[in-house]
């Protein structure tokens, strides 16, 4: 709630508070210009509200009732006016007399009023006492990570941040995208880089934004025991979440599909880096266009040595020849008939990388619409530490997409 909203129901609160007052008997001479500052305060003249509220305290020999209605109506004035001196007493003599629910209203009230006034300690203790009260709205909330980020008490915001996703994931329920923030941001500044890469992945599993993506992919080349023979998959993945935007990037992920015998993979990242603008401008555009004639001459090669290159890999005892030959089709639109070679070279079994052989194959059930539902359950399979389970996770969140 914005604090011109929490005064104006705090307004709206000390009005019905004085018709109450009214009807048990407050006198004229404090219920009148009580009266005068509830309609000053509706028109936007909160000094002149304030005014008049002191014009009915400055009455002599008031009852309970009278005083209470008195500073309902000061706390709702004082605070429309930026007087916090004048709020926070008039808060902390109704809060005093209040019960229940108002009473943890009345903290979060006192909270923000004491922030006003750069009072982060007695801030903190109000909404402490909020909280205690059962008032955990979003407000407070937001309050809270305010008062521990600016008293750099980063781990509280870490253990409030995790428990507010962990309750959220026990319920079923996504965790919301500024409390994992919270709680990445916490983890980093206080040294968790563990922590921090489970919430960097559970932002980008729940809110699969650039942002998050550029984020990810880039601490994960740095993860300990990852492989570099993953580095084409990371620019693969980098392409498909919309964050491969360099020159650089564009070369080298050609390259490398050249490299691993994928010329029609390499000439589409070519033919997209030229679309993006990427590619063939400027003092390199001659290296460019090269590279992509290059890829293009490899393609119609590859396409006219498939077929051998095909029979010759079921003939091997292993079953590594028809994974990478069963991933050329793929990359040459031959979607189905790469998934069945795939598919034959991990039953064939003898394979020096089986974890890669199943992230090949999810990534390009990926590429089949009648495979999707299979692709998630394969990649979901893919185990390991030295970076295939990650890409193959990855994945999962493109093909849930």
């Amino acid at each position: 709630m914005s604090k011109s909203l929490r005064t104006l129901v705090l307004t709206l609160a000390a009005c019905a508070s004085l018709s109450l007052a009214q009807a048990q008997g407050v006198r004229p001479e404090v219920g009148n210009p009580l009266k005068q500052a509830g309609e000053l305060l509706r028109a936007g003249k909160a000094k002149e509200a304030l005014a008049k509220v002191r014009d009915a305290d400055a009455v002599g020999g008031k009852t309970a009732t009278e005083q209470l209605t008195i500073d309902r109506m000061k706390a709702a004035a004082a605070q429309r006016a930026g007087d916090w001196a004048t709020a926070i007493q008039a808060l902390e003599a109704v809060h005093a007399k209040a019960a229940g629910a108002e009473q943890g209203q009345l903290a979060e009230q006192l909270a923000s009023a004491y922030t006003q006034q750069k009072n982060n300690a007695k801030a903190i203790e109000w909404l402490n006492k909020a909280v205690a009260a059962g008032n955990t709205s979003p407000t407070v909330k937001q309050l809270q990570s305010y008062l521990q980020s600016a008293s750099g008490d980063f781990a509280a915001i870490a253990r409030d941040a995790g428990a507010a996703v962990a309750a959220a994931e026990q319920a079923g329920r996504r965790p919301e995208e500024g409390e994992l923030l919270r709680l990445a941001d916490a983890q980093q500044r206080t040294g968790n880089l563990n922590g921090y890469a489970g919430s960097l992945e559970k932002l980008l599993f729940n809110y699969p934004k650039k942002d998050y993506w550029s984020a990810y992919l880039g601490r994960l080349a740095r993860k300990p025991g990852f492989a570099d023979r993953f580095t084409l998959d990371l620019l693969r993945l980098r392409l498909a979440s919309g964050t491969l935007t360099k020159t650089e990037d564009f070369m080298e992920m050609a390259q490398l599909s050249l490299q691993a015998g994928l010329p029609a993979e390499a000439r589409s990242i070519a033919d997209q880096g030229f679309k993006a603008g990427a590619l063939g401008t400027g003092a390199e555009a001659g290296r460019h266009q090269r590279l992509r004639e290059l890829a293009v001459k490899q393609e119609a090669e590859s396409k006219a040595a498939l077929a051998a290159q095909t029979s010759e890999a079921e003939g091997f005892k292993e079953g590594d020849g028809l994974v990478k030959v069963g991933y050329a089709h793929v990359s040459l639109g031959q979607v189905d008939k790469g998934i069945e070679l795939i598919q034959k070279g991990i039953a064939k079994g003898n394979l020096k990388r089986p974890e890669d052989a199943k992230l090949r194959l999810g990534m390009a059930q990926l590429q089949s619409a009648k495979s999707k539902a299979a692709a998630l359950q394969t990649l979901r399979s893919v185990k390991g530490n030295d970076g295939a389970a990650d890409i193959a996770r990855l994945w999962t969140i493109l093909g849930a997409g």
